[in-house]
C-alpha cells in the first residue's frame, strides 16, 4: 500500500503559476501509475493529467493541455503537477491519485487508480 500526500496549493492570482506535489511512502513509487484530478465546487472529480511509472508516456484533460505539465522524479517518490496561466475556474480541490502497475500505460478514470491523497486547495482570484 502507497500513502500520498500532496502539497503547494494555495491562493494565487489570475495568470500564476503553481506547483503542486505529491509525495509518496509506504511502496516502491516506480511500480505505481500515477494521476491528478481535480473537484471543483458542485462537480464531480475530474481528471486533468497522468504519468506512467517510468514518467515516458504522460496524457492531459484536452482543456488543460499546453497550461499542465505532470512530471515524476522516482528517486524522490514525488509526482509534480505544473499548472500556469491560472485561471479562476481552475479553482479546486487537487487529488493525487497512484495504482500499481507493470506497464508503461496511463489511466484517465477515477476508478482505476486505488490510491488517493487527501486533496489539496487551489484557489485562483481574478
Amino acid at each position: 500500500q502507497v500513502q500520498l500526500v500532496e502539497s503547494g496549493g494555495g491562493l494565487v492570482q489570475a495568470g500564476g503559476s503553481l506547483r503542486l506535489s505529491c509525495a509518496a511512502s509506504g511502496r516502491t513509487f516506480s511500480n505505481y501509475a500515477m494521476g491528478w484530478f481535480r473537484q471543483r465546487l458542485g462537480k464531480e472529480r475530474e481528471f486533468v493529467a497522468a504519468i506512467s511509472r517510468s514518467g515516458g508516456t504522460t496524457k492531459y484533460a484536452d482543456s488543460l493541455k499546453g497550461r499542465f505539465t505532470i512530471s515524476r522524479d522516482n528517486a524522490k517518490n514525488t509526482v509534480y503537477l505544473q499548472m500556469n496561466s491560472l485561471e479562476p475556474e481552475d479553482t479546486a480541490l487537487y487529488y493525487c491519485a497512484g495504482r500499481l502497475d507493470y506497464s508503461s500505460y496511463v489511466y484517465l478514470s477515477r476508478n482505476e487508480y486505488n490510491y488517493w491523497g487527501p486533496g489539496i486547495q487551489v484557489t485562483v482570484s481574478a
